[in-house]
């Protein structure tokens, strides 16, 4: 995992829900192979985007579902339309928001969710999808109970897992078999969904390839409390026997806040992860891998060590730091996936221990001195806005 050095390159960050569509949010479609082409044409070797995950309360990409699905709003309906999936007609009668230069993220969840319902139904009078079946195995271990998880919560009507019922709550693969059988349609097509979500990416991402353009993605170091992960995976997590988080994410008073940022993300029980070679977490960068040309993992400085704050505490006041995996992680994700590359977050309270475990994981390079601000220019392309140019506060990162 050696930094690669030969060539310096340029990129742009741009969400995918910013994207031209006409069906309120960016997608997966032909605007997507139109700023490749913009990239490639203009001498840029990265687009960076913001994690692709289902996004959830707050309607934030950091605040998650699922550290390992696909959100089902990038999904190209256009795409579908040509695959004889749905109709334009069908697409159309659908609200997405009144507002086109925003996302109006109650509209998509009530019509996305109509219309890839009706792509469903139609695909399943369908002969069977070897594919779909294919992708179902290879993704079994995260998908499945994410599937499931979806499922439950729309039966649930969108209520939060920890507000379940206690056969429910508490994640037992084989008494949920039943219910398991009960939501098998729901489950379906969630599945679907995914298949679908992955399917277009791959073909996005093998594009840039061949343009030239490398993907930079970007994944949250912590997982929602309202998460699959969560819910299935709760030994991993800071829980008590109720599943009630013990401590909570965060960061301290500083001078942005006088209280602190209170994140509320549950903190992982970073032991039994080591006891475990820390097998999630690798599952997890191998599947972003997949996606992405390269990582950026926010808020890094964690895995030196990380604020917690006990639960309930209306502030982030009377937290404290808590040493984090360390060294130990690093090396098991070195020995994991050998020379990949990520982007180490320099936001926050950098110590000496955290500038260590960058050097350490990589060939010691200096953390570049940064220009507080950078002007940008939105490109001009068929399909994007004019140029115009805005300032915005500029940080750097760490190539690891």
């Amino acid at each position: 995992m050696a930094l690669k050095t030969e060539k310096r390159g340029a990129g742009i960050l741009l969400p995918v829900f910013s994207l031209p569509s006409q069906y309120g949010i960016g997608s997966f479609g032909d605007a997507a192979y139109r700023w490749i082409d913009f990239l490639s044409m203009s001498g840029q070797t990265y687009w960076q985007v913001l994690p692709l995950h289902p996004t959830s309360y707050g309607d934030s990409p950091y605040q998650s579902v699922s550290a390992f699905a696909g959100n089902p709003y990038f999904i190209d309906l256009e795409t579908l339309c040509r695959e004889g999936l749905l109709t334009e007609d069908e697409c159309r009668a659908q609200s997405f928001g009144e507002d086109s230069s925003r996302v109006d993220y109650y509209a998509l969840y009530q019509g996305r969710n109509t219309v890839l319902r009706k792509a469903f139904e139609r695909y399943a009078t369908r002969s069977r999808n070897k594919d779909i079946e294919a992708f179902r195995d290879v993704h079994a271990a995260w998908l499945e109970p994410y599937a499931l998880f979806m499922a439950l919560k729309a039966s649930q009507d969108g209520r939060s897992w920890t507000e379940w019922d206690d056969d429910l709550k508490h994640y037992d693969e084989r008494k949920l078999s039943s219910v398991r059988n009960h939501l098998k349609r729901e489950i379906d097509y969630h599945v679907f969904a995914q298949y679908l979500f992955f399917t277009q990416w791959s073909l996005v991402k093998n594009y840039a390839s061949t343009k030239g353009v490398k993907i930079i993605g970007d994944i949250p170091l912590y997982a929602a409390m309202d998460s699959v992960d969560v819910w299935s995976k709760s030994g991993l997590f800071l829980l008590d026997k109720e599943k009630v988080p013990i401590l909570v994410a965060g960061v301290p008073p500083d001078h942005f806040s006088a209280q602190g940022q209170l994140w509320g993300n549950p903190l992982y029980d970073w032991e039994v992860s080591k006891n475990d070679g820390y097998a999630w977490w690798l599952s997890r960068l191998s599947m972003m891998f997949s996606l992405y040309d390269v990582l950026r993992i926010d808020h890094f400085r964690g895995l030196e060590s990380y604020y917690a704050v006990p639960y309930g505490e209306a502030t982030a006041e009377n937290g404290t730091w808590q040493k984090g995996p360390g060294l130990s992680f690093i090396n098991a994700v070195k020995q994991s996936l050998g020379d990949a590359d990520i982007i180490a977050e320099d936001l926050g309270y950098l110590t000496p221990e955290v500038r260590e475990l960058v050097r350490a994981r990589i060939n010691t390079i200096p953390i570049p001195s940064c220009t507080p601000e950078l002007t940008i220019t939105t490109p001009y392309a068929a399909g994007f806005p004019a140029p115009h140019r805005t300032t915005r506060p500029w940080r750097c990162g760490i190539l690891a």
